[in-house]
């Protein structure tokens, strides 16, 4: 898969008033390189049109586009791959259904990094790494031990994921992630593109540093 540093996820709740795919170009804009759109209140029809919508821009700028949860929506509009959580269909069956797609898989402790990388997911998300609001159903936080951890020991990609804002990804990078994934404070920020330039620019340092 094409290596990715700055991953937002939709959350329209975050941006009343201003539309999805317009949130998600100056994203785009800003630097975002890949893109997730999660979504688990609209009904089949609105999930097709907004996944359309997204997938003909992220085609546009030439970057991945990855579904969440939705295994059938993903391959209805092309997306460039799935992301699942430990409760959702097994990595070995989405992998049947996706074929070579990209996977991706949610995990919360060591034990779960490990079998997603035996199993063959594509890159691990990691976290929350701290509380976050963006999910009705999301875990403790695991904190930055866990990025420690992961850095160490697995070799596929991961992302750090939760409560992820430009006031304590320093410390997130510091503890070995070099990807991150925020929702509010990029989709929520009245400049998203502002917002992914500041990011990235923590991310540029650590790498000239």
């Amino acid at each position: 898969m094409k290596d990715f540093r700055l991953y937002p996820i939709t959350g329209e709740n975050f941006h009343p008033g201003r539309g999805l795919a317009e949130v998600m170009e100056q994203a785009i804009l800003g630097g975002a390189d890949i893109i997730q759109f999660r979504d688990k209140h609209s009904g089949k029809e609105e999930l097709l049109r907004k996944a359309k919508a997204l997938r003909e821009l992220t085609r546009r700028y030439d970057i991945p586009f990855i579904v969440n949860d939705h295994v059938e929506l993903a391959l209805e509009v092309d997306a460039d791959g799935i992301h699942l959580g430990q409760g959702d269909l097994k990595l070995s069956e989405a992998r049947r259904i996706v074929g070579s797609k990209i996977i991706g898989i949610s995990t919360h402790a060591i034990e779960e990094a490990l079998a997603a990388q035996e199993q063959g997911a594509d890159y691990i998300g990691a976290g929350p790494v701290y509380a976050t609001r963006t999910k009705l159903d999301v875990v403790a936080p695991v904190g930055l031990d866990y990025i420690r951890e992961v850095s160490r020991r697995i070799s596929i990609p991961f992302v750090a994921i939760g409560g992820i804002k430009l006031g304590n990804a320093d410390e997130v990078i510091e503890a070995g992630a070099t990807r991150l994934c925020a929702i509010s404070e990029i989709v929520g920020s009245e400049d998203p593109a502002g917002a992914c330039r500041a990011f990235i620019d923590r991310l540029e340092r650590k790498e000239r540093a």
